[in-house]
């Protein structure tokens, strides 16, 4: 058991999950000066959508909401740091108690509804921070979303929620992620129906043209495992006609297949998206899927239950270009990034 494997049970464990995520991140923040001084992981190298990667290895959306730690945890060793997700307007996202530990799976069950400080401010904090040559930090990733309080309903309103976010976020992003798949905003989902989600990325390609960066940076569209098999293939299809760089391959999901934790607790914990170990198998079939649908022509990103480097390599052979992963770094410790990356190189 490593030292940190310790701090979690003894410690981290005992406390409320959102309040030892908040007191970690502090951390990492507060190490910044000395990550930044450590020689980045030597892995093998990505070249995709137009940009270089240090090595498929990067933090998921969801870690960082609102852009506060990008350099600590590139420091770390996350090849790519995709903050957000960012929506137009700040929210406090959902009531509290919101995340949840099912330790006996090594997953994660959370209900935190887009929480974060708004595209606005998020936009301002890159600002500050300034783009990066490459080589110099993670490349970084900004996810979008759609503001709560904007109804589903209402196309014209949420297409200027997802265009304001572009727009104000584009001019400090690598890349940019089009969320549509979580499953903690109501409504959110259906726009994962391709009627839909067509005029909302036409929307975002046209402010990030406005933004004076279009063609220059990549836009990807992050899907759901819970969408049916046909579902995938028509998303892939509408990324391919509308020149989009990606998919990002998946989110959390709704199900509860392949968990072990018990259904009382399953009970107590209650809604939100699963992460973690129990969706390996539903992402690993969507990225194979996908890979065997689009062949070359889009980049893939796959996430979701990648822990080990045997994982890691499943979801490369599968066909994806890069990775991501969140709840893995929850459970082993901010060591496990730069571990993972070179049991992966050497493998």
């Amino acid at each position: 058991m490593t030292a940190y494997q310790r701090l979690f049970e003894h410690g981290f464990r005992r406390l409320d999950a959102e309040d030892a995520h908040r007191l970690g991140f502090r951390g990492i923040r507060a190490a910044a000066p000395v990550l930044a001084r450590l020689p980045a992981p030597t892995g093998r190298p990505v070249e995709a959508m137009g940009l270089r990667f240090a090595h498929p290895l990067g933090l998921a959306a969801g870690f960082d909401k609102s852009a506060e730690g990008i350099d600590a945890l590139g420091g770390l060793g996350f090849g790519h740091v995709e903050v957000g997700t960012v929506t137009a307007r700040p929210q406090p996202g959902n009531p509290r108690p919101r995340l949840f530990r099912l330790v006996a799976d090594r997953a994660v069950v959370n209900r935190m509804g887009f929480n974060n400080d708004g595209a606005e401010a998020v936009a301002a904090r890159l600002a500050a921070r300034g783009r990066r040559p490459v080589g110099e930090g993670p490349v970084l990733g900004v996810n979008i979303g759609k503001t709560k309080v904007v109804p589903d309903d209402d196309e014209p309103a949420v297409l200027d929620d997802y265009g304001t976010s572009a727009r104000l976020l584009a001019p400090h992003a690598d890349y940019l992620v089009v969320n549509v798949s979580s499953p903690n905003t109501p409504g959110l989902r259906s726009l994962q129906a391709v009627e839909r989600l067509g005029p909302l990325l036409t929307r975002v390609q046209e402010h990030t043209r406005d933004a004076g960066r279009a063609g220059e940076v990549p836009l990807l569209v992050k899907i759901a495992p819970d969408l049916a098999d046909d579902d995938v293939r028509a998303v892939a299809d509408l990324a391919l006609e509308l020149g989009l760089a990606g998919i990002v391959a998946t989110n959390t999901t709704i199900a509860r297949d392949y968990v072990r934790s018990h259904p009382a607790q399953l009970d107590e914990v209650g809604a939100g998206g699963l992460s973690g170990r129990p969706l390996a198998p539903r992402a690993l079939a969507v990225m194979r899927l996908l890979r065997e649908h689009v062949g070359d022509r889009l980049t893939l990103v796959g996430v979701g239950g990648i822990a080990t480097a045997d994982d890691a390599r499943a979801r490369l052979e599968a066909g994806a270009d890069l990775l991501q992963a969140y709840t893995a770094f929850i459970y082993e410790g901010p060591a496990w990034p730069r571990r993972l990356v070179r049991e992966l190189a050497h493998g």
